[in-house]
């Protein structure tokens, strides 16, 4: 288990998924790539999940793609990495259950992209971010100018992008990059923290929410008010729904199982 690059624990609902190339600070390359789709895949459907919080082992989040095996892939072979790691990202993005970025450490090119691609990022104090591809002739190629400029704004994403400038963690909330800065010792109790009380709600409600703010954020607000009457709609038919008006009434805690 522990020669895998990916590494799935799953404790009282919450799904954790360690990066596992700690020798070379969790890079990405094909296999990690593979096996951190595959087990995304594994838990898509899981009743027993409700939230899942991506992390690095060791001292390292991720430091971006492995940049020796890049060098001997071929410029078909780059493109199909590309690709795939567009499309795990994506996944990730539309998963339906929150997801959580514990940063502890570095999060690199790559690695600040799959920071982006979560729903709540929390980092530790001596962590740094950045993309980082201007540097290396590239652009960010798995959603980095995309979900930083609708993250942090035109301006600001233009300047980190076209600069390659990698920024502290104080610096990374002031402008919105995180959601908050913890100690390293605590940063994965505070995620915790963050997944438990999240845990406590009803998970179609959740998955309808993630669902219709994803959406409307791309779109007029017209448009994005009438995803949300669509995901309250569904809301109304569920069971849970009728369980928190009950746990309401009778002044005791909603138990919601999905349904």
């Amino acid at each position: 288990m522990e020669n895998e690059s990916i590494i799935l624990d799953i404790k009282e609902k919450i799904a954790t998924l360690y990066l596992n190339r700690e020798n070379i600070l969790n890079s990405i390359n094909r296999e990690l790539l593979f096996n951190l789709k595959e087990k995304i895949e594994q838990i898509r459907f899981d009743k027993n999940v409700r939230v899942l919080v991506i992390t690095g082992k060791g001292k390292a989040f991720c430091s971006g793609a492995d940049l020796k095996e890049r060098i001997t892939l071929s410029e078909l072979e780059i493109k199909e990495f590309i690709y795939n790691i567009r499309e795990t990202f994506n996944k990730i993005a539309n998963f339906p259950k929150p997801v959580i970025a514990a940063i502890n450490g570095v999060a690199l090119g790559g690695g600040t992209e799959l920071a982006l691609a979560t729903d709540i990022r929390i980092i530790s104090e001596n962590s740094k971010m950045g993309l980082t591809e201007t540097k290396l002739g590239i652009i960010p190629g798995a959603g980095g100018t995309q979900r930083l400029t609708r993250l942090i704004g035109y301006g600001k994403a233009k300047e980190l992008i076209f600069t390659g400038r990698i920024v502290d963690a104080k610096e990374a909330l002031e402008i919105g990059l995180v959601n908050k800065v913890t100690k390293q010792e605590t940063l994965l109790e505070e995620c915790y923290n963050i997944a438990q009380m999240i845990c406590e709600n009803a998970p179609i409600a959740i998955e309808q929410a993630k669902k219709a703010i994803n959406k409307g954020c791309e779109v007029d607000i017209e448009t994005g008010l009438a995803f949300e009457t669509e995901a309250y709609q569904t809301c109304i038919y569920t069971q849970d729904r009728i369980e928190g008006l009950k746990a309401f009434q009778e002044k005791r805690k909603p138990e919601y199982k999905g349904l």
